[in-house]
């Protein structure tokens, strides 16, 4: 049996413009094409795709996906593991939504009343002491970009530096909202965070693709950026990461 595309797109949830943009990319070509250009997909392609949409739900990106379809040879085994990961995957975003609610009611208590907060690793303001010298390392490659930074940052006063850092944490806290959720790094609701992000940064000055991309690579790299975005929630350093890689791709070119 073989299902015109539209149907598909129904079932599944996908548009029918997703589904075409997978086959253009030789992710999931259909079964066929009728004499009308209508796509056809039968049963394996509909079980590509299920594999498709369980994988993005894992946060794996796109060109990783292919590389995982074209090296499997067992479709049921593929689907076992994927069972296992969601499974894995399920616990661990159960224990960050419990870490993430406790981190978000000591914040709204502490600006309620004034007091600090208690939790002995999640502190107010988590970027306290982590001065723009420590993240250079990762724009070395990328003067303009680290020269501007450098200069915007010397003319700050202490109770700027100090607001930054605070909205950095706050930034780092809805973030980790959307991780807590359950939604992958590409998808519109992550990709508007990191636009408020990037045009941050703009102010300073825009930053190309590839000079994002090291600003997110460093969320991983740089043991400052990484240990405070782990003190929030774990994963959250590498969810940055691919929620920037996505937004230099689809936004920056």
């Amino acid at each position: 049996m073989a299902w015109p595309i539209a149907e598909v797109a129904r079932i599944s949830g996908v548009t029918a413009r997703t589904l075409r943009h997978y086959d253009e990319i030789g992710l999931l070509p259909p079964a066929r094409i009728g004499t009308n250009g209508r796509r056809y997909y039968e049963e394996r392609q509909l079980l590509q795709l299920q594999q498709i949409l369980v994988l993005r739900a894992l946060g794996v990106g796109l060109p990783e996906i292919g590389r995982v379809l074209a090296e499997q040879v067992d479709e049921l085994e593929a689907l076992r593991g994927h069972h296992r990961q969601l499974l894995a995957e399920r616990d661990r975003l159960d224990t960050l939504a419990a870490t993430v609610a406790r981190t978000i009611t000591e914040l709204e208590r502490s600006r309620k009343d004034g007091t600090p907060m208690t939790s002995i690793n999640r502190p107010e303001n988590l970027f306290e002491g982590i001065r723009p010298a420590h993240c250079m390392k990762a724009l070395r490659d990328f003067p303009e970009l680290a020269g501007a930074i450098e200069r915007h940052n010397a003319m700050l006063s202490e109770a700027e530096i100090e607001a930054d850092e605070r909205e950095r944490t706050a930034q780092m806290i809805r973030l980790a909202e959307l991780l807590a959720a359950g939604l992958p790094a590409d998808s519109a609701e992550v990709q508007a965070e990191i636009d408020t992000q990037y045009r941050t940064l703009a102010r300073i000055r825009q930053a190309t693709a590839e000079e994002y991309r090291a600003i997110g690579r460093s969320c991983v790299e740089n043991e400052h950026w990484r240990a405070a975005y782990e003190s929030i929630a774990p994963g959250l350093a590498l969810y940055q990461r691919a929620a920037i890689d996505a937004y230099a791709t689809t936004r920056l070119g």
